[in-house]
């Protein structure tokens, strides 16, 4: 199953997480220090590693679980295109920071009971908050067998997200737990985090970085944008007085499937009004409005 248009058009925060956490995994494992990752009261409390901390939020003990991982992470890049960069890093920073802190807590709590000694290091609460609204938002567009199996578009995220929860046993699924509650909690809106953002001077200069190390690779999405603001504009002015068929006002599940293919949600939302909330007329005139 694909998220849409491929590579990171639109999603530079994904992109800087994406290479961030390959990066320092690649780095611990080239260094023979992979087990020298993951959150443990020991290293955290007692002898106070705080370095421990940052590369726990980061970087994958195992192979498998940074191939694993890492494909999520790419997946997911749908919600950032859907919610804009600037609202995705809070997102990312609330769903990486607050589980940190609930498994440090939780192994204080655990401390004396050898449940657990340490927990799995990498980017856990990022990505299993996503399958909050992966579940919620992402809408099954086709449905198949196999074996006498019934699955669905969605399936195969949804193993990809078991297999990781389940890498390292008790050591992960703690961390993917804390995951699911954090993104349960930001899809309350608790303490209106939804509404948060980066302040505009940070934004401002992030933006640039991944500008310029994008080679401009947003403006695809500005363009595709006003191209289709006055392509809709144009339509509204040629439609002949005599029709006065009213305005559909698309539903929120055609938007999301749209944007899960890798279109602007303001465009899709536009290119459904256009095709009368027919899917495949809003694709084509999306496709039609893409620069070449």
């Amino acid at each position: 199953m694909q998220g849409g248009v491929s590579g990171f058009q639109n999603a530079p925060v994904t992109r800087a997480v994406v290479l961030a956490s390959g990066l320092l995994s690649v780095v611990f494992s080239a260094q023979r220090r992979g087990r020298a990752l993951g959150l443990s009261y020991q290293g955290i409390v007692k002898n106070f590693h705080l370095w421990r901390i940052f590369a726990s939020g980061l970087a994958f003990q195992s192979t498998p679980e940074l191939m694993f991982g890492l494909y999520l992470l790419y997946y997911f890049r749908v919600f950032e295109r859907q919610i804009g960069s600037n609202k995705y890093s809070v997102f990312s920073l609330f769903t990486i920071s607050v589980p940190l802190v609930l498994e440090i807590l939780s192994l204080v709590l655990l401390k004396d009971t050898n449940y657990v000694s340490a927990l799995a290091s990498g980017p856990y609460g990022l990505i299993f908050a996503s399958f909050i609204p992966f579940f919620l938002d992402i809408p099954v567009t086709s449905r198949f067998r196999i074996f006498g199996v019934n699955f669905s578009n969605k399936s195969f995220i949804y193993l990809a997200g078991l297999q990781l929860l389940l890498s390292s046993w008790k050591r992960s699924l703690i961390p993917g737990i804390f995951g699911l509650i954090v993104g349960s909690l930001y899809r309350i809106n608790v303490l209106g985090i939804r509404r948060m953002k980066m302040p505009q001077v940070i934004a401002s200069f992030f933006a640039k970085i991944f500008a310029s190390s994008s080679g401009g690779s947003s403006r695809p999405s500005r363009s595709l944008v006003g191209n289709m603001t006055s392509r809709t504009a144009r339509a509204v002015q040629n439609q002949s007085p005599s029709g006065f068929a009213p305005v559909v006002e698309p539903s929120e599940s055609s938007i999301a499937m749209l944007v899960s293919m890798g279109f602007d949600g303001n465009a899709a939302r536009q290119a459904l009004v256009r095709a009368r909330n027919d899917i495949n007329a809003a694709t084509n005139i999306l496709l039609e409005a893409q620069p070449h």
